[in-house]
């Protein structure tokens, strides 16, 4: 750890490791308070977000009474997050999509529909208070359908590149935001529109699929390899172990996906595309486990997928919470506000005049479009907690808990970084 003066006031300057055992550490303090806090775990604030933001305020307070400031060095940052996107790549099997048929593909269409119109409504709103276009765009699907690991790649690239000041503090407070909004509102959604429609319920309480979940983003990928990793990946009692070679076989998956993708950066960027350093990655392992899928020559286990995206996801989160300058929301405090007013009437809509209506207008619609506000306001977790909501009291959906997650775990992510892309290409 350095100290330095910068403009008259001393900088301690975090090198890679320190910055990413300061990120360990914070993520478990989040853990912690979790435990000793349940109003977190019940609208799924996740333990990087909850550690990350006590750094990020400390260091706010600190800096701005001009006590000391900080710095943090992003490399191992930027390297979790090109690994945690690989492992989202290496879970988008064309058999599962394959294996929801229509219903898969048509909510994966609505979804992106929502980022299209997150960005829409987002745009004219920081245009309105005199802002950048692209402040709407970070406003909008960046951390709304994206959520936090998307609102910290794009934040950093909006900031880096495109000049948006602030735009880094704006997403990663519009994604906990949004996590928050998420839980909330799904599943009294859920509950108004099985009323109002007298909707035919299963009406009993029984265990269905992820009714145990805790909701919290570790839980994510896992949940979606439970359905990726199919028959073959169970040993024969049922239960599935992880051994270090496997383990490391997977990483290696992993490793060489971010290498090639690395190079697919490269050749974009000499194209004149400026995309997030994670999206060649992501390609290429999207690629790598479709291939291995499709002939059968090598076997990702998203199990292992899973774990390794749980560890990266969390590290990397945490590390970008934790350098946040939060000062920088000062003036965009009211701009935000306004935003996400109406990014939840928004959702709102589009759960209930389109997801319920075109799924079917029946009672799995009804859990599905509460899923939709879940992930289309925070992350797939939320919705999961929307849905649990509903079918706790109401009876299980097999169909909404099948075909949610999948689009909201991955699907999305894909189809949003695109949208993100383009609509931002018209404002650079």
């Amino acid at each position: 750890m350095e100290r330095v003066l910068v403009n008259g006031m001393w900088q301690l300057r975090f090198d890679m490791l320190q910055a990413a055992a300061l990120g360990a550490v914070m993520y478990y303090f989040g853990v912690w308070l979790r435990s000793k806090m349940p109003v977190l775990v019940k609208y799924s604030i996740p333990a990087p977000a909850v550690g990350g933001l006590t750094v990020a305020v400390v260091t706010a307070t600190l800096q701005a009474r001009g006590i000391i400031g900080f710095a943090f060095d992003g490399t191992l940052q930027t390297v979790f997050m090109i690994c945690f996107f690989c492992t989202v790549g290496m879970n988008a099997s064309y058999k599962l999509v394959l294996k929801g048929g229509l219903m898969v593909v048509a909510f994966w269409a609505v979804s992106t529909l929502v980022s299209i119109l997150q960005n829409a409504v987002g745009i004219p709103v920081a245009m309105g208070f005199g802002l950048n276009p692209l402040t709407g765009i970070i406003g909008g699907s960046v951390p709304m359908i994206g959520g936090l690991g998307t609102a910290g790649a794009f934040g950093a690239l909006f900031e880096d590149e495109y000049g948006v000041t602030g735009a880094l503090s704006a997403g990663i407070a519009c994604a906990t935001f949004g996590m928050v909004a998420g839980s909330i509102i799904g599943g009294p959604l859920g509950e108004w529109i099985i009323k109002i429609h007298k909707l035919v319920t299963p009406n009993r309480m029984q265990k269905f699929p992820f009714a145990d979940i805790a909701p919290n983003n570790d839980a994510v990928l896992e949940e979606v390899g439970e359905f990726t990793q199919g028959e073959e990946n169970h040993a024969d009692d049922g239960e599935h172990r992880v051994s270090g070679p496997h383990l490391m076989q997977n990483l290696s998956w992993i490793l060489a996906a971010a290498g090639l993708g690395s190079a697919v950066s490269y050749y974009l960027r000499k194209a004149g595309i400026t995309l997030p350093p994670y999206l060649g990655a992501m390609i290429v392992a999207i690629a790598m486990r479709n291939v291995g899928d499709g002939t059968g020559w090598f076997a990702i286990d998203s199990r292992c997928i899973g774990m390794i995206g749980d560890i990266t996801l969390g590290l990397y989160i945490t590390m970008a919470i934790n350098s946040l300058q939060l000062w920088q929301l000062t003036n965009l405090a009211m701009p935000l506000v306004v935003m996400m007013a109406a990014q939840m009437v928004l959702i709102v809509l589009i759960a209930y005049f389109l997801v319920f209506r075109l799924f079917g207008g029946n009672y799995d619609s009804t859990v599905m479009a509460g899923g939709l506000v879940g992930f289309g306001l925070g992350a797939t977790p939320n919705a999961l907690v929307c849905m649990q909501a509903i079918t706790g009291k109401y009876g299980p959906s097999e169909k909404a808990f099948f075909v949610v997650p999948i689009v909201g775990a991955f699907l999305v992510d894909i189809s949003n970084a695109a949208v993100i892309a383009i609509m931002a290409g018209f404002f650079r």
